[in-house]
């Protein structure tokens, strides 16, 4: 891996970025860093258009969820708009033993998992914590905590190393995803510490959407991001965050070099945060339109249509039929949403440990008798 980036693509950050595919839909056959690195794809036809149809999905469904958040049916939504090749690139990069550890705006590696859309929603929802299976799914529970993941991740992975579960190309590797405004978290910086000094098979997954909520970048770091990872002993990349073949090509490298044993790296994802932090933030409070525009243009679903129609490798019928497709997904999850019961009060004492606890019980028996006695008056 390399400490460098390559110069592709005019619309690049000072000292450029990987690129493999162009705002403009043109598709680079390999990018090299400036340590002489090298990345590329080799894509069938059906790949490049399942690539497609994950980034028009997930869009979908994250705008639905922020229609669900406005018409009062979700507390609060942190939606993806403009990051969804940074998500759908890492997270089909990812194989099957790999273990992720997400912040609350992954929407996309989740369904790259193969997780039913509807789990996050019951913690936006309220009903529930937002609980799944994460070692079925590989894919730990959304984290509210910024940057706190990036330490249980990296435990993991030195629990992986521990087991033996690395030094081979069917080994285990872990990625961590976090914000650019976590990079200046304690947690964040503790867990590059530990990472490197014990080689533990990982990779940082930075998306640099250029704002932590309203700070802009250049009042996070003096330097580009990736570059803090040599300063841990770890390569560091930086990628075109909305061009999904480059994320893709670098992630999948970064990871089977940590399941080889070669350690963890550092992926700055530079790419953009079209919509609010949350949907709790107002952006036009800090930032100005022109700059949203001018992200649109580097869009990562129209590069990828381009690209797709120029080489003749999809039509408007199967452009339509992606749109429709995700649209009725869309509409079902709306459905099961708006179906999702509420919880009784007394659930919340069911799981707090695995096998009990007599004062749980207790305090479940004093709650249950004080939720009675509301029983048939007005409240």
């Amino acid at each position: 891996m390399a400490n460098g980036e390559s110069e592709v693509g005019a619309d690049a950050p000072a000292g450029g970025f990987v690129q493999l595919l162009t705002p403009d839909g043109e598709r680079v056959d390999s990018a090299t860093t400036a340590d002489g690195v090298t990345y590329s794809v080799d894509f069938t036809d059906d790949e490049y258009r399942e690539l497609y149809r994950d980034l028009v999905t997930v869009r979908r469904l994250d705008a639905e969820a922020t229609a669900l958040q406005r018409q009062g049916e979700l507390g609060i939504w942190a939606s993806l708009l403009g990051q969804e090749a940074a998500q759908v690139g890492s997270g089909r990069a990812l194989r099957p033993q790999d273990m992720a550890f997400p912040t609350y705006r992954e929407h996309g590696v989740l369904y790259t998992r193969g997780i039913d859309p509807i789990m996050p929603f019951g913690l936006f929802r309220g009903v529930d914590q937002g609980g799944w299976d994460a070692n079925k799914y590989k894919f730990n529970g959304y984290t509210i905590v910024i940057g706190s993941q990036t330490l249980h991740a990296t435990g993991y992975a030195m629990g992986i190393t521990m087991d033996g579960k690395t030094g081979t190309p069917d080994g285990e590797a872990v990625i961590a995803y976090f914000g650019d405004g976590a990079t200046s978290q304690g947690e964040v910086n503790e867990s590059f510490v530990w990472a490197g000094v014990f080689h533990a098979p990982m990779v940082f997954f930075c998306q640099n959407n250029q704002y932590a909520i309203s700070e802009p970048l250049e009042r996070q770091t003096r330097i580009p991001l990736y570059r803090r990872a040599a300063g841990f002993g770890f390569p560091g990349v930086r990628i075109d965050g909305n061009d999904v073949l480059a994320t893709y090509a670098v992630t999948r490298a970064a990871l089977d070099q940590a399941r080889n044993g070669q350690g963890p790296t550092l992926i700055e994802a530079y790419t953009y945060r079209m919509g609010a932090h949350t949907s709790s933030d107002d952006p036009t409070r800090y930032r100005i339109a022109s700059e949203v525009e001018s992200w649109k243009a580097k869009d990562p679903i129209s590069r990828l249509k381009a690209f797709l129609t120029k080489q003749q490798i999809a039509d408007d019928t199967f452009f339509g039929e992606v749109d429709d497709s995700a649209r009725t997904l869309a509409l079902d999850l709306r459905e099961r949403v708006l179906a999702m019961p509420d919880p009784q009060p007394v659930s919340m004492f069911d799981h707090v440990y695995p096998n009990g606890s007599p004062e749980i019980d207790a305090q479940r028996a004093q709650f249950a008798a004080y939720e009675a006695s509301f029983e048939g008056s007005a409240h």
